[in-house]
């Protein structure tokens, strides 16, 4: 499986110390170099500063093949070349939160999932207590979504619990 990440997945998932999640859903993890350095910026949480001092070997970075993609100018850089990545790869998944990323990425044909879903498949396979972790994502990191997609995470996970009883 192919995936490749975009910057805001990796931070939070650093923050709220469940990046281990992360290969073991996917084994490996693809980011273009600006994705590095967005998760490098001197305004980052320490955590995630420290963290990219040993970067884990499940993390590839792997710069885009082509020219930047100009339709892609709207979006920030990490975006930009995580999209133009996912394509030139033909990857199975790209991670990403931004809703114009998102937005922009499937209507390219990109299968996407941000934070939320990474949580949620994480949850299902037994590998963390999600609730717990979306706990520490709300309370402890700048995480933000809509109203309807919180509420629709919420159904999922009351649903999951339901389904382990």
């Amino acid at each position: 499986m192919i995936v490749v990440a975009d910057t805001s997945p990796l931070n939070y998932f650093v923050q709220i110390g469940c990046e281990s999640v992360l290969p073991s859903l996917y084994q490996r993890v693809l980011i273009p170099p600006s994705v590095l350095d967005e998760l490098g910026h001197p305004d980052a949480p320490k955590v995630v500063a420290d963290w990219l001092l040993d970067l884990p070997r499940w993390i590839e970075v792997r710069p885009t093949a082509g020219s930047p993609d100009a339709a892609l100018a709207d979006l920030d850089p990490g975006e930009r070349e995580a999209i133009q990545l996912a394509q030139e790869q033909r990857a199975d998944l790209l991670l990403i939160d931004e809703r114009r990323g998102r937005l922009e990425a499937k209507r390219r044909g990109l299968a996407t999932t941000g934070t939320l879903g990474v949580l949620l498949a994480a949850a299902q396979k037994g590998l963390i207590d999600a609730a717990a972790a979306h706990q520490q994502l709300v309370t402890k990191t700048t995480f933000r979504c809509s109203p309807e997609l919180h509420q629709s995470f919420l159904q999922h996970l009351r649903a999951l619990g339901k389904n382990r009883s």
